[in-house]
């Protein structure tokens, strides 16, 4: 069984350390980027999301948002899937979709990556 609390690490070197906060699957962390659009410094933003219910059936699946406060006007949606491998090591696998602030509805084809 996954464990989404915890330390994690992706192909680019960024961090998210998750804490479950509440037995429904709702949980709350916290993600270091080191891909920015600015291309500037990466800071800490705050992540929230839940999962699907510990002891169902499978491996859990969960969703999660991040604001990127203090770099970036983006918000960023991730959803994925927690497996263990042969070896016994944990892994997600995400998929995710960004949008940015744009400044009118004629930008708006711009606005999500």
């Amino acid at each position: 069984q996954c464990q989404l609390s915890g330390l994690w690490k992706n192909d680019q070197d960024s961090l998210m350390e998750i804490s479950v906060s509440r037995d429904n699957g709702d949980f709350h962390g916290q993600y270091l980027t080191r891909v920015t659009l600015s291309g500037g410094c990466a800071q800490i933003s705050p992540l929230k999301g839940a999962q699907k219910q510990l002891g169902e059936e499978g491996w859990p699946t969960f969703a999660f948002t991040v604001h990127w406060e203090k770099f970036s006007n983006a918000t960023t949606a991730f959803v994925g899937q927690c497996f263990v491998d042969a070896d016994g090591k944990e892994m997600l696998t995400t998929m995710w979709l960004l949008r940015e602030t744009v400044g009118s509805l004629e930008e708006d084809w711009k606005a999500t990556r």
